[in-house]
C-alpha cells in the first residue's frame, strides 16, 4: 500500500511539474558562472527538476549502500560471536566430561 501511494504521488508530481513547465515556455537569460545565455523557461525548469532529482538519488542510494554495508558487518560480527560461543560451550563441556573422569578414577581408587 505504501508503494502505490508512493507511485501515485510520484506521477501526480511529474504530471504537476510537466504542466508548469508547458505554461512557462518564454525565453530566460541564464547566467553560468563565466558566461550567459538564453534559454526557454521549459527546459531550465525540466533540467533544474532532472538535476535535483539525481542529486537526491544518489544520496539515497549511498544511504542504502551504507545500510547494507553496516547489516554485512553485523552479520559477521554475530556470525563470530555465535561461533566463539558455540565454541566456548564445546571447551566447558569437554571440561565437565575431564572432571568428571578425574573424579570418577579418584573414588576407583
Amino acid at each position: 500500500m505504501k508503494q502505490q501511494t508512493m507511485i501515485i504521488l510520484s506521477i501526480i508530481f511529474t504530471l504537476i511539474i510537466a504542466i508548469f513547465a508547458v505554461i512557462n515556455v518564454e525565453s530566460v537569460p541564464v547566467d553560468f558562472l563565466f558566461t550567459q545565455t538564453e534559454a526557454p523557461l521549459i527546459l531550465v525548469i525540466l533540467i533544474s527538476v532532472l538535476l535535483g532529482a539525481l542529486v537526491v538519488a544518489g544520496g539515497s542510494f549511498a544511504k542504502i549502500y551504507q545500510l547494507q554495508r553496516q547489516l554485512k558487518q553485523a552479520k559477521t560480527h554475530s556470525e563470530h560471536e555465535s561461533s566463539q560461543t558455540q565454541h566456548e560451550s564445546t571447551d566447558f563441556e569437554s571440561d565437565q566430561t575431564t572432571e568428571n573422569i578425574d573424579t570418577n578414577t579418584e573414588n576407583n581408587k
